[in-house]
């Protein structure tokens, strides 16, 4: 199998969104995220994430950052690490 028999295609970034790492789980659905554009945020996971998709540290996901609260977010997308791979590999992240 080669590499391009193993690519899927993903969700890429609306334009109010960007690529984040969790850096800290704050509790309370809150983890603290360094986004690709330089911010540390504190995103909240929504209620339809909270008992279906399990966020942990280090994992890469999709936020929305607030427009009138610039240091906080919601969390609209997790990536399985397969997925954050492909996205390191192709370039989209670090």
């Amino acid at each position: 199998m080669t590499e391009n028999d193993s690519r899927r295609d993903l969700r890429m970034p609306n334009d109010d969104e960007v690529f984040a790492e969790v850096t800290n789980m704050l509790g309370a659905n809150r983890v603290k995220v360094r986004c690709a554009d330089g911010v540390e945020r504190t995103a909240r996971i929504p209620g339809r994430m909270q008992k279906r998709i399990w966020i942990r540290e280090n994992d890469i996901v999709l936020v929305e950052p607030w427009d009138w609260q610039d240091e906080k977010a919601d969390i609209s997308w997790r990536y399985e690490k397969s997925e954050a791979d492909q996205l390191r590999r192709e370039g989209h992240i670090q």
